[in-house]
């Protein structure tokens, strides 16, 4: 068959991800404070807690339906879904709603949409605290077991994000990492940031703790002082944290652009400029404030050009 014949390949497109809430009303969820909740009794707390947990479950399932109508194929759960769910109140109460975990991540499957997390920035797994490490190691364990009851695989498939944490403390990242639970440990990534680990020291502390890196070329861009998004190094390290993920076709990154600024670490409201690299890039959660208004932007704009 002549070479000018042959099939080509069949360009596959990069899917966008929705981060926690909407800018509309339709996509928000229900919290309460530490300081309030210890104020009740124990019986007032699991009232209020199972409160909180049905009308951000039902939030929830409405997020998915929000997801399916976009077409968007990739939704960022809220680290603050049930609140106080690591401490013993909160894990009684959600034990109630476990029929309806399991149809959340049962509904995630049928629309194809997937799944991830990053918890909060209290999660530190390198802290010079052993007390901090504790709490980052529970709150983890906490957010593998809602996972879990939504039948989300052990794998990065159902990802957990976090940073690297406190700076210089990259072996004793590595150790803390090793000794994690399957079930946390199956699912970790890690993100390079814009002041601590750069993109390839964070590529080679997750080589040597063999899970995947979350690429974000926005936090790139600032930490190495780039003058734009197409600097040969962003197409460099996006390639070098793909040869992090055993499933490189799972790969997810992270794009935002600086609110006032190129440099600016604060996130604009949409984007207006992407990495040309990111065509390589299979899975891209969109940070921006203006959600999916972005990635509508992002889709007319510069997915639909590929």
């Amino acid at each position: 068959m002549p070479s000018s014949t042959l099939p080509q390949p069949v360009q596959t497109l990069p899917k966008l991800g929705l981060v926690c809430i909407s800018i509309s009303k339709e996509v928000r969820f229900k919290t309460t404070t530490r300081k309030y909740l210890l104020s009740l009794s124990v019986p007032e707390q699991e009232q209020k807690l199972r409160s909180l947990y049905t009308e951000n479950l039902k939030r929830l399932f409405m997020a998915l339906d929000f997801c399916r109508d976009r077409d968007i194929q990739l939704y960022r759960l809220s680290s603050n879904l049930f609140p106080f769910f690591d401490i013993p109140v909160g894990k009684a109460v959600l034990d109630e709603f476990n029929t309806e975990i399991k149809e959340f991540g049962d509904r995630a499957r049928e629309y194809n949409i997937r799944l991830v997390l990053h918890p909060n920035q209290f999660v530190v797994l390198n802290s010079d605290k052993p007390s901090v490490i504790e709490t980052s190691i529970k709150v983890l364990n906490a957010h593998a077991d809602v996972f879990d009851r939504m039948g989300l695989p052990q794998s990065p498939w159902a990802l957990m994000n976090i940073h690297g944490g406190k700076g210089d403390r990259a072996e004793r990242l590595i150790d803390v990492i090793r000794d994690l639970p399957h079930s946390v440990k199956s699912r970790l990534t890690l993100e390079n940031d814009e002041k601590t680990y750069s993109a390839d020291a964070l590529t080679q502390i997750c080589h040597k703790a063999e899970i995947p890196m979350v690429f974000d070329a926005h936090h790139h861009l600032v930490y190495e002082k780039l003058p734009s998004y197409d600097h040969p190094s962003v197409a460099e390290a996006l390639a070098a944290a793909k040869e992090t993920w055993k499933h490189p076709e799972w790969q997810l990154v992270h794009i935002s652009n600086g609110r006032e600024s190129l440099h600016d670490c604060r996130h604009s409201d949409l984007i207006t400029q992407m990495p040309e690299s990111y065509r390589n890039a299979p899975w891209i959660e969109v940070e921006a404030k203006h959600k999916e208004d972005a990635i509508a932007k992002v889709t007319q704009e510069w997915l639909q050009k590929i």
